[in-house]
């Protein structure tokens, strides 16, 4: 009997089906290689779920980046630098049917892909990862890390990943306030990586750093962003910092993105691994790779009314 019940086992098993394959996200046939650091483009078609797997942290950006916005109300800009270790990077354009449409920047070795094309079943996670981005709106954010951030913790807010976030600003907000909102509502888990702050600017030409103080969201209106805290500093002690010195006295009226791209180079490190400038009212997105500024490449998410 025990023989018999043995082999039924194995006839059972042999007759299961194999799970299926993963399989690559919609929108794979548009993946291209626009250069050699590697950066790549890909429009991403159909739904993703903004919420996966919420409970888990999302990794972090290390420390490095470097931020500003245009207040120009014409034309208003957004441009940062992400500095970091060098990996492919990915220009991801989204469309869900329940958000907003987006171009968003993804380092992919927080995917585990170094190669697009061999590991695509990889890329269905893509959306899940901006670091930086603008949606149809005119909206755009980006992060950087700081030295500590305190955003406190309540049960009834769903906890989501300090990258994850910038997903849902992007999806769901289409102003410096609504994206602040979007903050309000949910616990930021900063686990697996730095304390973050985020720079967000919106098409009328406002502002705002969201930061973390006492278990507080804080919106300081703002201009520029680096590596440390804004709240409780004022304008000598921010100035002390290089970076943030250049891109604040180097911003003018009138700015177009050319001259965006020439502030992102004063304020380059060496480990400076994209360089983006997003038009709020026109949808450019220019971005040019390892601090190659004289070859910027030139796409376009179309913006909505």
């Amino acid at each position: 009997m025990r023989l018999l019940a043995v082999v039924l086992l194995l006839l059972l098993a042999s007759c299961s089906a194999a799970p299926p394959p993963a399989s690559p996200p919609p929108g794979t046939d548009s993946l291209r290689r626009l250069d050699d650091h590697p950066l790549w483009t890909m429009r991403y078609d159909g739904h993703y779920d903004r919420m996966k797997n919420v409970s888990q942290p999302t990794p972090a950006t290390p420390f490095g980046c470097s931020l500003f916005a245009t207040n120009d109300a014409n034309d208003p800009l957004f441009a940062r630098n992400f500095d970091w270790d060098p990996a492919p990077a990915m220009l991801l354009f989204t469309d869900p049917d329940d958000g907003y449409a987006s171009a968003s920047m993804v380092d992919l070795s927080y995917l585990g892909v170094t190669d697009p094309r061999a590991e695509s079943d990889k890329l269905v996670d893509a959306p899940l990862l901006p670091f930086d981005g603008m949606n149809e709106k005119g909206l755009a954010i980006g992060l950087a890390a700081v030295d500590d951030a305190e955003p406190g913790s309540r049960p009834d807010r769903p906890t989501v990943g300090s990258v994850r976030i910038i997903r849902l600003v992007l999806d769901t907000a289409a102003t410096v306030e609504e994206a602040r909102q979007v903050f309000e509502n949910h616990n930021i888990d900063f686990d697996g990586g730095p304390p973050l702050h985020y720079l967000v600017a919106d098409a009328t030409g406002k502002s705002a750093a969201i930061e973390f103080v006492d278990g507080k969201v804080v919106a300081l209106p703002t201009q520029a962003a680096v590596n440390f805290t804004l709240s409780g500093t004022d304008d000598a002690a921010r100035s002390t910092d290089t970076r943030y010195r250049t891109a604040t006295e180097g911003l003018s009226p009138g700015m177009d993105w050319r001259g965006a791209m020439a502030l992102l180079s004063e304020v380059q490190q060496g480990h400076t691994q994209w360089s983006v400038v997003y038009g709020l009212k026109t949808g450019a997105v220019n971005v040019a790779t390892s601090k190659r500024f004289d070859q910027v490449h030139e796409l376009t998410l179309r913006l909505s009314p």
